[in-house]
């Protein structure tokens, strides 16, 4: 495994002293407990209180704001105050720069709502899953064998918070991507696994030419038109039903562009084999397909490598039980298996993300 910079820098030495480390040991023992104190600490406006109060706040002015128990108010502050979320000076409760993090960081919230309504019981099962090759951890919601097919009729909160963090990570790149899609001004564009339609609507609004076909399964496209129905250019987007992990279904041909966005790391890398190869055979000479990613490798910041490689533990747990965020070279070995060159890679779209753009080989 190959790393760039600044992983190569940090994972391959030693980064903690002897009592840093036995410290960090025992906060991975205590994360369960860690992260709902600080989910409740913002739930319950504590941190909130504490914002922007440079003097902080007594005990008792926080119980007295809060309306919770002392006792309630007591445990919560200890257990923030020895995991550095709040610091105490003179007797009054200040926030610290993590908590001020907890409650400013928008991804913070986004991957905290994602972890405590999809993960968080799920990953229980997390060995069993690991075992198994299968998401364990989704019996919590029902009997699905993937989490794609059980969206539309998953909880409400939970829903809104797979699609917040769905939403939140692709959302930011969009408009790079856009410029670098259709700087060629394709008129066909075939959205592979578009799910509610999010691209497909940025697409039909950005150009007023191109028609985008939407290759998702049945109940997906129906939420995807529910979404789409009310938006301009929505007469240019079009579903196609199909279920792309069944080996035998080909994709249509005729399109300049496919596009494949947070999707190939829904599968793994056998089945990402498949639907690549299925996908080249479709193109011609002309044709191009982009995927869009955020390979954990590729990062500026070294937080967003440790964020992808925890997400990764979501797919084996809750999503599907076999796929993750790829690491590039991986990806790069599942194109070329598949048929296909890389023509070019762009790195540093919004949050992370990069695109790959593939060509067909023409032998």
């Amino acid at each position: 495994m190959k790393l760039q910079s600044p992983q190569r820098e940090i994972y391959g030495k030693e980064r903690m002293t002897a009592l840093q480390a036995q410290r960090f040991a025992q906060e991975i023992a205590f994360a369960p407990v860690v992260f709902q104190v600080a989910r409740l600490m913002i739930k319950f406006g504590i941190f909130g209180l504490l914002d922007g109060q440079k003097k902080g706040l007594t005990m008792n002015e926080i119980i007295e704001q809060t309306n919770l128990s002392p006792y309630a108010v007591q445990v919560l502050l200890e257990s923030s105050l020895t995991a550095g979320t709040v610091l105490l000076q003179e007797n009054r409760f200040v926030l610290s720069k993590a908590g001020w993090f907890l409650i400013h960081d928008e991804m913070v919230e986004v991957n905290m709502n994602f972890n405590h309504d999809v993960n968080y019981l799920g990953m229980f099962n997390l060995e069993e899953s690991l075992l198994n090759g299968k998401p364990e951890g989704l019996k919590v919601f029902g009997s699905w064998s993937t989490v794609y097919e059980a969206l539309s009729q998953l909880p409400e909160e939970v829903q809104k918070s797979w699609f917040g963090f769905d939403h939140y990570y692709s959302d930011n790149s969009f408009e790079q991507a856009l410029k670098i899609v259709f700087s060629n001004c394709p008129k066909t564009l075939l959205d592979v696994g578009g799910n509610t339609g999010r691209w497909a609507s940025q697409c039909v609004q950005y150009s007023d030419t191109v028609h985008v076909t939407i290759m998702d399964l049945p109940q997906q496209l129906e939420m995807m038109r529910r979404q789409t129905k009310d938006i301009k250019g929505a007469d240019r987007i079009h579903g196609y039903p199909a279920n792309v992990l069944d080996e035998n279904v080909a994709f249509p041909e005729g399109f300049e562009i496919i596009w494949m966005s947070q999707f190939l790391d829904c599968f793994s890398e056998g089945e990402i084999i498949s639907i690549l190869t299925r996908a080249a055979a479709s193109m011609n000479g002309e044709s191009k397909l982009y995927i869009m990613e955020t390979f954990w490798d590729r990062q500026r910041f070294e937080t967003a490598s440790y964020c992808l490689a925890q997400i990764s533990l979501y797919f084996t747990a809750i999503a599907n039980g076999n796929s993750k965020m790829y690491h590039s070279e991986d990806m790069k070995r599942c194109v070329h298996e598949a048929g296909l060159d890389i023509e070019t890679i762009h790195d540093g779209l919004g949050l992370g993300h990069s695109i790959m753009v593939c060509k067909k080989v023409i032998k």
